[in-house]
């Protein structure tokens, strides 16, 4: 939401102050999701000296945990007049879902993770605002990586294998076809591998070669795949998409990570390159305005990923695009067709958070290709 320039200075503090209590009730949820404390209230009410011996914690820290909790609204306590040692607290039953189940499209304890994860690297993003250079996606570590994973892992194992590629049909009739030969997907940037597993649960012929940078996630991804079942038809690869080798795919996808590169016009003539003659490309970037000024209800949320995380990793590599999280329509179709790619379609397919880019294969002009560098990569 912009700010409204006729706002009082009361009004704008009482906004901050409001944003104030919400980072650190987004804290206390990464507390609570990390320490394991709703997994334990979600089987029942428990107290204080229960819950911290059923997850290896102190009682003096879970008692001010869970009052905290129940300040904020997030937990119940049956008598709060009661000694503290005999309070029981409870997790409200509608807050279960949100809060622990994983694989539900209303998970969204991860948000901990990620908001207390991208402040991890807080001194090195000071530095790169004044100096220009770029923040490895490495040093956010294992609390960002994991946030980011497990903020997907419900959309991917759900929505992309029952709603997003179905909606393609000639994809989703590919994808079940085996003649004349079961399909093959690139995953690029696969991250934890939850696309991967996705995919191969949803369709259950294909092979999926997932593809990513960080060796942290490519480990994560094995792992979970491996835990899925999947490890026969899922190849998770700790390597560039260009270094592909045995032949080419039928679908290419890349989730939420273009905006990242430091080349995206490089990356989408790698994965136009790696798509048969009659395959697709199909890249899931965030749903933002058509141009600024004019921003959807998810657009502040982006905003704010781009100055603290996805602007200072696009900026690692130089040259670079310096892209950041808020990637627009018309800079995808810009990056694609410097990358050979004459026509993008924009699916229609209804999602809050993501926007849909189809493309097919084509020849990159190589003197199309180096004057869009020169332009966008100019830094």
């Amino acid at each position: 939401m912009a700010i409204d320039s006729q706002a009082t200075a009361e009004a704008f503090a009482e906004r901050l102050f409001e944003a104030a209590v919400g980072t650190l009730d987004l804290y206390g949820v990464y507390l609570g999701d990390e320490l394991g404390y709703y997994r334990a209230l979600a089987d029942g009410a428990l107290t204080t000296g229960e819950l911290a011996e059923r997850t290896g914690t102190d009682q003096r820290y879970t008692h001010e945990w869970c009052e905290q909790q129940v300040t904020t609204g997030i937990l119940r306590v049956d008598d709060p007049s009661a000694p503290p040692e005999e309070r029981r607290y409870e997790l409200p039953p509608a807050h279960v879902e949100p809060l622990v189940d994983d694989e539900s499209l209303n998970f969204v304890a991860p948000f901990g993770q990620l908001v207390v994860g991208s402040m991890a690297p807080r001194e090195a993003i000071l530095e790169a605002y004044r100096t220009g250079q770029g923040v490895p996606y490495e040093s956010y570590g294992r609390v960002f990586r994991e946030g980011q994973s497990r903020m997907n892992r419900p959309a991917f194992l759900s929505s992309l294998g029952e709603e997003w590629l179905p909606a393609i049909p000639d994809v989703d009739d590919r994808l079940r076809s085996e003649s004349p030969s079961p399909a093959r997907v690139a995953d690029i940037g696969c991250g934890g591998g939850w696309s991967c597993i996705g995919i191969a649960r949803s369709y259950p012929s294909v092979h999926v070669d997932g593809y990513d940078l960080d060796e942290a996630s490519v480990e994560m991804a094995r792992e979970n795949v491996r835990e899925a079942g999947l490890d026969d038809r899922i190849t998770v690869h700790h390597a560039d998409a260009s270094e592909a080798i045995d032949g080419r795919y039928d679908l290419v996808v890349a989730f939420e990570c273009v905006h990242d590169m430091s080349d995206p016009v490089g990356a989408l003539e790698t994965m136009a390159d790696l798509a048969r003659p009659d395959g697709t490309v199909l890249v899931v970037d965030e749903r933002v305005g058509e141009q600024f000024g004019h921003p959807t209800d998810v657009e502040p949320m982006m905003y704010g990923w781009s100055i603290v995380h996805c602007l200072p990793v696009g900026l690692v590599d130089d040259p670079s695009a310096a892209t950041g999280t808020v990637m627009r329509a018309d800079t995808f179709r810009e990056y694609a067709a410097a990358a050979g790619v004459e026509d993008v379609d924009v699916l229609p397919i209804e999602n809050d958070f993501f926007q849909f880019y189809r493309f097919t294969p084509g020849e990159a002009d190589a003197s199309t290709r180096e004057r869009a560098t020169e332009v966008e990569y100019g830094r």
